[in-house]
């Protein structure tokens, strides 16, 4: 069962044209980390590139393809943790960076804190020598088209936030039975200057604990928040839920409890993995002994071999 990595591409609502180039970026980033799992590569490194290449791609709302908060500006949001001894990494309302989730991995590396924040994480990744690069470059037509429309006084975002897909994220466990998860954002479509979601905070936008398992979710951050919905799943496990039934019921306590509607990629230490969500789509995949899983409705479950494009 082991290696095994799974990423989501965000949940919601993806119109037609934006669907298929959607799982064919899951596909690719569960095969990235597939591939270096198979090396005997860490989790935490499956999981950071698997992240990283779904960032670059323009048809995420992550890195390259943040939506725009109210005055047409890309704040992004990430975090890592690492399973072995809870040790976790964020970013949070950072600009002018290519790829979150690695300043997020470095934040957790190379300091003695959990999060950094704005011109804060700015300062930091400088000192890393962490490249800016200008802010045009991670705005899409896409996105400032959907920005445009969001202003009107009668533009309601939580729902228009499902014509685009969200977060990103995976988990892995790799040969050693080390758990992790990564999770990457642009946020919330016309969001406030300076409004964090779930993303960097840890147990809501991610959790990874070589006791349990390791879940990143997609969904509104808002109400992710108010249930912790990453470490009330893994609640769930540790009562003996499987991570399928575990992300069920979290899933429906957060539609039930806050209205919230999302989906979560789940791993436990045997490398039983769930992709479950209450959006109407959520692009998912799997690579495990061999084989890639993935799917975008709810139920629809494909199957082909991972080397087919190596």
């Amino acid at each position: 069962m082991l290696p095994v990595v799974v990423v989501h591409g965000g949940a919601g609502h993806i119109p037609k044209e934006r669907a298929e180039l959607s799982t064919i970026g899951v596909k690719e980033a569960a095969r990235t980390g597939y591939a270096i799992l198979q090396k005997s590569g860490s989790a935490m490194d499956a999981v950071v590139e698997a992240v990283a290449l779904m960032e670059n791609n323009p048809r995420f709302n992550a890195g390259r393809g943040s939506v725009l908060n109210v005055k047409g500006e890309v704040e992004m949001d990430a975090m890592v943790m690492d399973g072995r001894n809870l040790d976790s990494g964020a970013v949070s309302a950072v600009r002018r960076i290519a790829n979150p989730v690695q300043l997020a991995r470095l934040v957790m590396e190379k300091t003695k804190h959990l999060c950094l924040t704005a011109e804060g994480a700015s300062k930091f990744a400088r000192s890393m020598g962490v490249p800016e690069v200008p802010e045009e470059s991670l705005i899409t037509d896409y996105a400032k088209m959907r920005w445009k429309k969001n202003l009107q006084p009668d533009a309601n975002p939580v729902e228009c936030q499902m014509g685009k897909m969200g977060t990103v994220g995976a988990v892995a466990v790799d040969k050693d039975g080390n758990i992790a998860c990564a999770t990457s954002t642009g946020g919330m479509i016309n969001k406030m200057e300076g409004r964090v979601g779930d993303t960097p905070c840890v147990g809501c936008g991610g959790y990874a604990d070589n006791n349990v398992g390791a879940v990143s979710p997609t969904g509104h951050g808002e109400a992710i928040m108010k249930v912790t919905l990453s470490r009330l799943i893994l609640f769930h496990m540790e009562q003996g839920k499987t991570p399928e039934e575990a992300s069920d019921l979290a899933l429906t306590y957060m539609k039930e409890r806050v209205d919230g509607l999302g989906g979560v990629v789940v791993v436990d230490p045997k490398g039983t993995w769930a992709a479950r969500f209450s959006s109407l789509q959520m692009s998912w995949a799997t690579a495990q002994q061999g084989e890639l899983h993935y799917g975008l409705y709810c139920g629809e479950h494909f199957v082909e071999p991972v080397q087919e494009n190596i």
